[in-house]
Formats: C-alpha cells, sequence, structure tokens
C-alpha cells in the first residue's frame, strides 16, 4: 500500500496491491515513519444531503451544472480551484451509500488520479466546508471548479460507473471544460450546428479558456464524439483538414489531460 505523512490527523487515500481500494484515513504518530492507517467508521451518508434535496440544475455542454451565481463562466475565478496544501490538492468527498456494491470500484477510479497528479481525495469531515458528493442521479454530470457549501457529481447507476466518465465528471470538478469547447477549437475542428438537436446547440459554445499551453488533444477524455448530438446521423463536430478523423474514444484521461492537471494545479514531476 502507499500513503503520505504530511501533518498529524491529516487525511489520505490508500490503494493496496492486489487488494480492494479504499479510501481511509490516517494520523501520524511522532515520526513520519510511524504510520497507524486506520479505517474510517463514521456514517459519512449522515452528513451528506439528500438527493430529494439537491436542486435540478440546468446543464450546459451536455453534462456540466449551471452555478446561478457564477453564470456558467469558465473556471477562472480565484476561488474555483481546489486549495493546495503541503504539495497536494486534497478534495473532501462523501460517496452516496445509494451505490452499495459500487462503492470499492469508485473509490479505485478516483485513486487512479494518485500516481501522476496532485490530487488526493478523503473522507469529508464536519469541518469541511466544500466537498464532492457522488450519488446515483440522472445522467452523468458535475459542476464546473469547487462552488462553496458542497457539491453534486451524479453517475447514474448503469451507464456512468466506467473509469473513464468518472474521471471525465471529476476533471469538470477540478475545474476543465470539453475540449471542443475551448477558445482555439476554431483553429482545429468545425461545428455543424445544421446537424445538432434543436435545443442542444448551447452544448457547442465555446468558452474562454485556459489552455495551460496545451495543444488541442483529440484523444483528450474531455472530447466529445463526431456525432455527439446530432439530430440526422451527420457529424456535429468534424475536424479541420481531416474530416474522416474519428475522436471522442477516450477511456481513461491520456498524458495531456494530466499534464493539465499538473499545469492547473502547479503539482511539479510527477
Amino acid at each position: 500500500m502507499f500513503h503520505q505523512c504530511l501533518q498529524r490527523h491529516a487525511y489520505v487515500s490508500v490503494a493496496t496491491h492486489g487488494r480492494s481500494s479504499a479510501l481511509v484515513s490516517w494520523s501520524c504518530c511522532q515520526s513520519c515513519s510511524q504510520v497507524h492507517l486506520y479505517r474510517v467508521q463514521a456514517d459519512f451518508e449522515s452528513q451528506s444531503p439528500s438527493p430529494d434535496d439537491i436542486k435540478t440544475t440546468p446543464l450546459i455542454h451536455g453534462d456540466i451544472a449551471i452555478n446561478l451565481q457564477r453564470n456558467a463562466d469558465p473556471c477562472s475565478a480565484a476561488g474555483c480551484k481546489w486549495p493546495k496544501t503541503g504539495g497536494y490538492v486534497y478534495v473532501p468527498v462523501i460517496i452516496s451509500s445509494g451505490f452499495s456494491k459500487s462503492r470499492i470500484p469508485l473509490e479505485h477510479f478516483l485513486i487512479s488520479f494518485y500516481e501522476k497528479t496532485c490530487i488526493r481525495f478523503m473522507w469529508k469531515r464536519h469541518w469541511h466546508k466544500d466537498f464532492l458528493f457522488f450519488y446515483p442521479g440522472s445522467g452523468c454530470w458535475s459542476h464546473l471548479g469547487r462552488l462553496p457549501g458542497g457539491q453534486a457529481i451524479s453517475l447514474q447507476k448503469f451507464g456512468c460507473l466506467n473509469f473513464g466518465i468518472v474521471q471525465h465528471e471529476v476533471l469538470h470538478a477540478l475545474g476543465f471544460h470539453h475540449e471542443q469547447v475551448r477558445s482555439d477549437r476554431d483553429d482545429h475542428v468545425i461545428i455543424h450546428f445544421e446537424n445538432v438537436k434543436r435545443g442542444r446547440e448551447h452544448n457547442f459554445e465555446k468558452e474562454e479558456t485556459n489552455n495551460l499551453g496545451s495543444p488541442y488533444d483529440f484523444n483528450s477524455i474531455m472530447h466529445y464524439g463526431n456525432f455527439a448530438f446530432s439530430k440526422n446521423k451527420r457529424p456535429t463536430i468534424v475536424a479541420r483538414g481531416n474530416p474522416h478523423l474519428v475522436f471522442g474514444l477516450a477511456k481513461e484521461m491520456n498524458s495531456n489531460d494530466i499534464a493539465r492537471v499538473n499545469a492547473l494545479y502547479e503539482c511539479g514531476k510527477f
């Protein structure tokens, strides 16, 4: 198993080789060589909001819930990023008991961020004001960036609980837009609005994004497929200069996705 010792009563996640993974809490003794790991027994569900209490929120770009206070602006506000402490970005989470047997795979998907980024997920405690609440809602969606007071990530049990989708929605919560709406997208793709379903045009509106010096990436986990929201089985997104290029098939974060996380959160080398 792996873990990091940062400060007394901090919380990190632990992966075990060959066995199921789980988020745990830990405390340091007198030195980092003496770390006792123990599983959190608290009933976090008692702290979590009920799905019935989560307001129905309009979505933009297919799976990003609109924050009315931010007017759906790009994640550029000072409070949008999750805070960094001791070289790591700690994100408190609650996982709904509604996932039952799906809970352990979901924890494993979250731990996938650990090897190559400085993002760390930890169980929410009562003093954490901002957190992610994963629950089996309707469809797959998330908010953009950190919101005050907690925010939901909906992962419908059938269709959303796979590696790539969980990473995709978590990247939204970390502050990332879809690839095909980034500010320089017109240099790389053509959006065929004539093929888009009526009422879905807003999903293709371009955003003033911070591209972090990274190239446009058709293989990003954040890129839509060629036929997203098509009304007539014709492509809605076509690559400039290569109309036959197929994209939007990524199953997990690639090196560019990882590099962007590390750049945005100044993770250093991983």
